[in-house]
């Protein structure tokens, strides 16, 4: 997995090259020691995945509270502490709605 210099986000090979999906930052796949940099932890928050990848997510058949429809993308996050379960997201594959579930 290789990561953008500019702006940390996860970049994807495409035609011989890594390409940032995010910036546009783009480095030959041969430069690998190009992308290395050291970060240290922050509390900015970081994103699950971007929006032009949600096709990589699973599908689950549920139905959206908007449009009805009987699919969606799905995914889980821990947003309270260790202690309690995850927090269930999902993206409708029709109107894009987004929910959450909680146990």
């Amino acid at each position: 997995m290789q990561f953008c210099l500019k702006c940390k986000s996860m970049m994807f090979p495409e035609n011989g090259i890594f390409i940032c999906k995010k910036c546009g930052y783009k480095c030959s796949i041969d430069k690998k020691d190009d992308l290395i940099f050291k970060s240290k932890i922050n509390d900015k928050e970081v994103p699950i995945f971007d929006s032009d990848f949600q096709e990589v997510l699973p599908t689950t058949d549920i139905i959206c509270p908007k449009c009805n429809n009987n699919k969606a993308y799905c995914w889980l996050r821990q947003l309270r502490s260790a202690d309690e379960p995850e927090t269930r997201f999902f993206k409708c594959t029709k109107c894009s709605y987004t929910w959450r579930e909680y146990d």
